[in-house]
């Protein structure tokens, strides 16, 4: 297929009231879509929607939490209600970890899988036919987690793999269908996904143990996410790490374990 363009079509987005769903909202409005802001928090959802009205497109906020699938249904329903139609789904909402295993509470691991992957599940279910018809867009917002383990993150490890392997079977089911379906691949990015990130007794860790200017802009990961969209593209991995942990988890994994340990270890207060 040619290159999928993004002018009038219709966009649903969950996480969309900070980090890269709020940049992706801006950014699919600035290509012309029609764009669906799912998120908890309906007050920041409503602000953005204001900010982008101002720019005359046709935007819509349904408060979801993407944990619970009736909410996750009534995002659709919604969106279908709103605009008659579903081109693109960004699986963007999501909820961090840190903290060693042997220390957290099971709880926070079932959390991250309700969020992250659950959250993915329920929603693409019930886009799907919509999706299917438009012959359109899935998308998963992963993380290198997803590619190779992660210490002191094992419940965003482990969800990240289950929506890599749900999503990479979504493809192959639908290969005839001409369904799209990516998986996004960022590096650490500037958001606030890490000063809400989960600690052991699942409580918040409240601040970043790493330096956000360094990172790449939650702004530069939804231009990519939309160009990956246009072109169709499979996986998008975002950086060095992510293009290179598929290739030396093959060739060199005890390396790469040791790798990951270190690298980890390095951060302040770490819990490993």
């Amino acid at each position: 297929m040619g290159k999928f363009s993004l002018q009038d079509k219709v966009v649903v987005i969950t996480g969309a009231s900070s980090g890269i769903g709020m940049a992706c909202a801006k950014e699919f409005v600035d290509r012309g879509a029609k764009v669906m802001m799912a998120a908890r928090n309906i007050e920041k959802l409503e602000q953005l929607a204001g900010e982008l009205k101002q720019a005359e497109t046709t935007v819509s906020t349904c408060q979801t939490d993407v944990s619970d699938e009736n909410d996750c249904k009534k995002l659709i329903q919604s969106t279908i209600n709103t605009f008659g139609a579903i081109d693109v789904l960004i699986n963007n909402a999501g909820v961090s970890m840190r903290a060693a295993f042997q220390q957290v509470d099971l709880s926070v691991l079932k959390r991250l899988m309700d969020v992250n992957f659950w959250g993915t599940v329920y929603c693409t279910k019930h886009a799907l036919a919509y999706l299917l018809n438009a012959k359109g867009s899935v998308v998963g917002v992963s993380s290198v987690a997803g590619l190779h383990g992660l210490p002191g993150r094992t419940g965003y490890s482990s969800s990240k793999y289950a929506i890599q392997g749900f999503l990479d079977t979504l493809r192959i089911e639908t290969l005839k269908k001409e369904l799209h379906v990516m998986v996004a691949i960022p590096g650490f990015t500037a958001s606030n996904v890490r000063f809400s990130a989960l600690t052991a007794d699942g409580s918040q860790q409240g601040e970043t143990p790493r330096n956000e200017e360094k990172m790449m802009s939650a702004e530069e990961v939804a231009k990519r996410i939309a160009n990956g969209i246009e072109q169709r593209k499979r996986t998008l991995a975002m950086t060095y790490e992510g293009k290179l942990t598929p290739i030396l988890k093959l060739l060199f994994p005890k390396w790469l374990d040791k790798m990951y340990y270190n690298h980890m270890k390095k951060e302040p207060n770490s819990p490993i």
